[in-house]
């Protein structure tokens, strides 16, 4: 390969971000000093990682890193192979959004990173759920900045932002809406669908979801009651039933709807504040899944409209 892919383009550079450490509970644990990088050169990328950890609780042995990790990369925007010898594994881009699965011998975890870049270039939602085996034992997530200008704001709002748990309004009736990019499962756009998830509170901990995607295609809506027990959800019918669990500011579901649909999503508010601000800006996506098959990823953001 003579260019980088087209994914590679889109994140190279040095991002720099504070993500937050959870444990398998949700139960926020530190900070990770971060400052990630990936360059192509002579047909050949590399993916660099350098920092620490502050704090980390019983997890702080395991996730403090002894040395940077880096790792090489067969790059494609088909299969992305990352070939050791700190990471192992592949990630699949879907637009401006990439589903990685990998194994890392330091960390002694698999992971699943989830890692979006915002419609600005210069913004990363960024995830990655820890497995053993098939148990989560925790789970870093985090924004991430490219622009110089920009690294000690988000470093500070970071630090104020980690640790705060997604909660949407209760007391309050509107939507987060916005228009998504929709990609099928081949990796290829089907153009962009207008998402909305309109809220309707019952009370401190249950709140009415109504759920729309419209465009490319896709035509789905369906209504679902959320309760809330601390930072896990649950999804109670009359059209979904399913649960969720939040680590910070992010929350992870499993939705199963009426038919063989289920979704695997991620709802990650972008400016949720300490106290009582839910943030008005939503990162969302959602992996649609026909029967155990995946058919559709669609992400963007979503805004809030009282």
């Amino acid at each position: 390969m003579t260019q980088p892919s087209v994914w590679q383009q889109r994140i190279a550079g040095e991002w720099h971000g504070r993500p937050s450490l959870f444990d398998a509970d949700g139960t926020w644990c530190g900070y990770e000093e971060i400052r990630r990088s990936s360059d192509f050169a002579d047909g050949v990328t590399t993916y660099r990682m350098d920092g620490g950890l502050v704090g980390g609780g019983a997890l702080a042995g395991r996730f403090r890193l002894g040395a940077p990790f880096s790792f090489g990369v067969v790059d494609s925007d088909a299969n992305r192979v990352y070939t050791g010898p700190d990471f192992f594994g592949t990630g699949q881009p879907y637009g401006s959004f990439v589903d990685s699965h990998y194994y890392g011998p330091g960390w002694q975890v698999d992971l699943n990173t989830w890692n979006q870049v915002l419609p600005d270039g210069d913004t990363q939602v960024y995830s990655s759920v820890l497995y053993q085996g098939w148990a989560v034992v925790g789970c870093f997530n985090g924004v991430y900045t490219r622009d110089a200008s920009k690294v000690d704001a988000l470093i500070e709002a970071e630090t104020r932002r980690g640790p705060v748990p997604y909660i949407l309004p209760t007391k309050t009736v509107g939507r987060f809406a916005g228009t998504c990019e929709l990609w099928g499962a081949d990796q290829k756009q089907r153009g962009t669908a207008e998402v909305s998830l309109a809220l309707e509170p019952i009370d401190l901990l249950r709140t009415r979801r109504h759920i729309t995607w419209s465009g490319a295609g896709l035509d789905r809506s369906f209504t679902v009651d959320a309760r809330r027990d601390g930072n896990r959800l649950f999804f109670e019918g009359p059209d979904a039933w399913g649960n969720a669990i939040g680590f910070g500011r992010a929350s992870f579901s499993s939705l199963h709807l009426a038919d063989v649909w289920k979704v695997k999503g991620r709802e990650f508010s972008l400016d949720a504040e300490p106290g009582m601000s839910a943030g008005r800006r939503l990162s969302v996506v959602y992996e649609l899944f026909d029967g155990a098959s995946l058919d559709t990823v669609l992400h963007g953001v979503l805004e809030w409209q009282s």
